[in-house]
């Protein structure tokens, strides 16, 4: 990890600093703390800026369209302290671009506040920094902070698998007791209705159900991503990293005895292991930004048995022959004997570096077999690209969609939004229970792998768009073609990722005519009670449409042995007294015709 990928380096920066001369600045950083600034090559920090002065509410979407888009400055990254914080960092790629934006945005008034804008100083390597502090005695002991693999990727396997079940049913009750708190807080005109539904409910907001538990408890997950590194004894491993850059500690370690992973994973590992521990390329290092092997990610099938291997590299200056060189090693070893034992039978080249301006994924190169795998979800197949977001517990995302669509009750006059729909999982379980279903992903190959799954399994009520679902829900709720006088329904399926829907969404879902019950699908729900308290709050100038209800909430157990856990909620409102044609809604947001998408 580089000293500038890690959140916790920013808040060196806390006091603002004066503009500073360019050749101060370098006489200043040096010592080891500041050694990364000439060992990286580049490095945004040079080129960074502190934004102070941001109003009390704001959206990082709204931050990153006023700075990219409305006012073209060439950012290259933005570090957020926390959400609604006051000042933020800004770097760039050069001097140039950082000057351009500090006259740009110095005096700016952005929401009725005014912006100041000045030269920050690079942030100091936290790992040298934590090192430094421990050896003088300055700080907590290095090891302070050390835990085993196990207590770090699966801290409640040492409970029985009813114990988890207990310890989530609860936690997820008290994030239902936060929500309603919420609720009472910020919505006083709710607060008779949040009583009424604690008494019925047992103190919670809405009905919730017992929590699902996974099918398979052991060996469930579909995709790991794996470090490549070095233990504390200096032994070269593949595994997963126990502890953090800040903390000063960067050692890789088995994962052999975890109970969550397959053995056809354990077998990859350990296979590649040897290979990497044999190998004339040295694992890279985060510390000294030298070495090749960074990462092994492993997809497998429950359904089919087939194992997708992605080896992660950083090409340093490696020439075009012994980069060729490398790849044919690699494919050497993963299709010897023991890699066909463990299924591997798709090989892909993923170059892991620093990215260049506008470039937000890694090139990924398919080299051996197959380019996907396959799986199944209720008796559905489903294309797996080396990319491409899969739920990690195929087995237990078969009671999830189930529960989603038990919840929903769909009908054969209902047509379904399935928003962030990804590779269509979701919207391809509901479509046999459902006259149409309509997805939108801002992954364009998302999108791809959706088509693909549908034309694959011959579902044809099933249509996909790539684009931004913040600008074209009411664009997709046309194309729907609702008639309400025949009994014809929406109902939105949202599953968004762990930050949660942007108000935007959140805002045209409020103001849909005709959409009166909403799936709402969280794999993080303490970030989701905002998205929820949007969703039941009065009507307003921005929120014209009438507020959801919380009804019904369901916990489902995708992650055995870890404290994590899927919630669905269901939200309803009444039906318009008079509806009319959809396709006559007004709305305040923007609408792009589908046509366009």
């Amino acid at each position: 990890m580089e000293p500038e990928k890690d959140a916790a380096t920013a808040v060196e920066a806390k006091k603002e600093v004066p503009m500073l001369d360019k050749q101060d600045d370098t006489k200043e950083m040096k010592g080891e703390e500041y050694a990364y600034l000439d060992a990286t090559g580049f490095t945004s920090e040079l080129f960074k800026i502190e934004l102070r002065g941001l109003p009390k509410y704001y959206g990082i979407g709204e931050l990153k369209k006023l700075l990219n888009v409305k006012m073209k400055l060439s950012t290259n990254k933005i570090k957020i302290m926390k959400p609604g914080s006051p000042f933020i960092f800004i770097c760039f790629r050069n001097q140039e671009d950082r000057e351009a934006a500090i006259k740009a945005l110095d005096g700016y008034k952005w929401k009725g506040k005014a912006l100041t804008a000045f030269e920050a100083k690079p942030a100091p390597d936290p790992l040298v920094r934590r090192r430094k502090e421990a050896s003088t005695g300055e700080g907590e002991p290095l090891n302070i902070k050390r835990r085993t693999v196990e207590a770090s990727a699966t801290s409640l396997a040492y409970l029985t698998y009813e114990e988890q079940l207990k310890q989530k049913q609860s936690e997820m009750e008290n994030v239902l007791q936060k929500f309603g708190k919420e609720l009472w807080s910020s919505i006083p005109t709710l607060r008779s209705f949040v009583e009424k539904e604690r008494q019925i409910n047992g103190g919670l907001p809405c009905a919730f159900d017992s929590i699902r538990p996974s099918p398979m408890q052991d060996g469930y997950r579909n995709k790991c991503e794996f470090s490549i590194g070095k233990d504390a004894s200096g032994v070269k491993r593949v595994g997963f990293r126990v502890g953090s850059y800040s903390n000063g500690f960067l050692e890789v370690e088995s994962i052999a005895h975890l109970k969550h992973i397959p053995d056809c994973m354990k077998h990859t590992v350990a296979l590649f292991e040897q290979f990497v521990q044999n190998s004339p390329f040295d694992v890279y290092s985060a510390e000294t930004y030298q070495g090749y092997f960074r990462q092994l990610t492993v997809r497998m099938s429950h359904a089919t048995g087939q194992v997708m291997v992605v080896v992660g590299v950083h090409p340093q200056t490696l020439s075009e022959e012994e980069k060729q060189t490398m790849k044919a090693a690699i494919v050497e070893c993963l299709t010897s004997e023991p890699g066909k034992k463990a299924g591997i039978s798709s090989i892909h080249f993923e170059v892991i570096q620093k990215r260049q301006q506008g470039q937000y994924t890694n090139p990924i190169e398919h080299l051996y077999g197959e380019p996907h795998i396959e799986d199944k979800i209720l008796g559905l197949t489903f294309r797996i690209s080396p990319a491409a977001f899969f739920q990690i517990n195929t087995p237990a995302a078969e009671v999830l969609y189930q529960c989603a669509i038990d919840v929903a009750a769909p009908t054969k006059n209902t047509s379904i939004l399935d928003i962030c729909c990804g590779t269509g999982t979701i919207g391809l379980c509901f479509a046999r229970h459902c006259k149409q279903v309509l997805g939108v992903d801002i992954v364009e190959q998302a999108i791809a792998d959706a088509k693909h799954n549908a034309e694959k399994n011959g579902i044809e009520n099933c249509k996909f768009f790539a684009g931004n679902s913040d600008d074209l829900i009411m664009s997709l709720i046309r194309h729907a073609n609702i008639l309400p006088d025949q009994q014809e329904s929406l109902i939105a399926i949202v599953d968004p990722p762990r930050a949660g829907l942007h108000i935007r969404s959140i805002t045209q879902l409020r103001n849909a005519r005709g959409l009166d019950k909403l799936v709402y699908v969280s794999c993080s729900p303490q970030s989701a009670i905002k998205n929820w308290v949007d969703l039941m709050r009065p009507c307003s100038k921005q929120l014209r449409g009438e507020p959801f209800v919380a009804k019904k909430a369901i916990a489902v157990d995708l992650f055995p042995h870890t404290p994590h856990t899927e919630l669905v909620i269901l939200f309803e409102r009444e039906p318009e007294s008079n509806p009319q044609h959809l396709a006559n809604s007004e709305i305040d947001c923007i609408d792009k015709p589908v046509g366009e998408l």
